[in-house]
């Protein structure tokens, strides 16, 4: 496996360090908050400016046509330097792969570079009351009416939904399982949103009532009924390398190991095997992406989901009561979901053992 970088990538990765040295924010609010929502919308519209928001896509949405290898050194580099969560991360990093398979040449026009300068933020609405994980048994419907949809329901745990501006999710347009879905774009404006508030009191997710919200043919992403295969390609995009690329566990790991200098040597060897298994994911990932390792999205979501809940419970065990001051404590609350979240590690153990292991059900 040729790990070396090119003059090209080493020039790239000097241009991304130098840039984000210079911009690189102190600590903003949570993002949780609309105070802390808007502040990351301006830094996020500060990285479109250097065209560094969207860095693997086309140029004329706002990217500069990164390779694979280009935009996971700019991931090192951007966590490395301290910067921000991704705000737009839903958008940017979930929907966008899926506008560009499936979307018309109108709706890449009208959403994709709004969504990299953050002037629409989007919200994942996929999850119902009694449909986590088995997204195929979800019962919102969308009627047919004349020139679109009537959409009805009920979406919960919806990802930057409190404050997000638009969303995407499925909805029951027959009553055929797999094939009754249908996949919507609609803004956020006209759909009641009732934030949840999380551990710490903000607002991350929220339930989404839709009691008859209008949604024309052209927020339809792909062919009525193409909401399954179309949501599995987002799936893959969620579990996989763009949601969790490996620059973002390598910081924490090498945070982590500086955290646990003075510790004792038990603690010492849990930061180390931390470091390890953070290196061995990046070694993979790339091994991954220059197409020399076989790779699942299944497995890489239950490696890094448990990978970042140990080294999140390792800095609790290192700080003590004082983590809850620091980012640390943000952190660990966020790692929590990680096994739950993009579809459940019990989901992705069976995938692993039915679709890689060929084990039967």
């Amino acid at each position: 496996m040729d790990l070396d970088f090119t003059p090209a990538e080493q020039a790239f990765r000097a241009e991304v360090r130098d840039w984000l040295a210079d911009h690189v924010p102190s600590r903003l609010p949570s993002m949780d908050t609309r105070e802390g929502f808007e502040a990351h919308r301006e830094w996020e519209a500060l990285l479109a400016g250097a065209r560094l928001s969207v860095v693997s896509w086309p140029e004329e949405h706002g990217g500069r046509a990164a390779s694979p290898i280009e935009w996971l050194i700019f991931e090192e580099e951007y966590w490395a330097s301290g910067a921000p969560a991704r705000v737009s991360q839903n958008g940017i990093f979930l929907l966008a792969p899926t506008l560009f398979a499936f979307g018309t040449p109108a709706q890449q026009a009208r959403f994709l570079g709004r969504m990299a300068r953050a002037e629409d933020v989007w919200a994942q609405a996929w999850s119902e009351p009694e449909a986590g994980s088995d997204l195929a048994a979800l019962t919102s419907r969308a009627s047919r009416v004349d020139g679109g949809w009537l959409l009805h329901g009920r979406k919960t745990w919806s990802s930057r939904a409190a404050f997000a501006s638009h969303g995407f999710g499925l909805f029951r347009t027959s009553d055929t399982r797999h094939h009754g879905l249908t996949y919507f774009l609609f803004p956020l404006e006209d759909v009641t949103v009732r934030p949840i508030a999380q551990l710490d009191g903000t607002h991350g997710f929220a339930e989404l009532l839709f009691d008859g919200v209008f949604v024309p043919d052209d927020l339809v992403l792909g062919e009525p009924g193409q909401g399954w295969k179309i949501a599995m390609a987002t799936t893959s995009s969620e579990r996989g390398l763009t949601l969790r690329s490996p620059g973002r566990f390598l910081a924490t790991a090498e945070r982590l190991v500086a955290l646990a200098r003075d510790a004792d040597p038990a603690l010492r060897d849990r930061a180390a095997r931390c470091l390890i298994d953070a290196e061995a994911y990046r070694l993979h990932t790339f091994g991954a992406v220059r197409g020399e390792l076989g790779a699942t999205t299944s497995m890489g979501k239950v490696f890094w989901s448990e990978l970042d809940l140990r080294m999140h419970a390792l800095a609790m065990d290192l700080l003590g009561p004082a983590a809850a001051e620091t980012p640390w404590f943000d952190g660990y609350l966020f790692s929590l979901a990680g096994p739950i979240y993009a579809g459940t590690n019990e989901i992705q153990r069976n995938i692993i053992a039915e679709r890689v292991l060929g084990l039967p059900r």
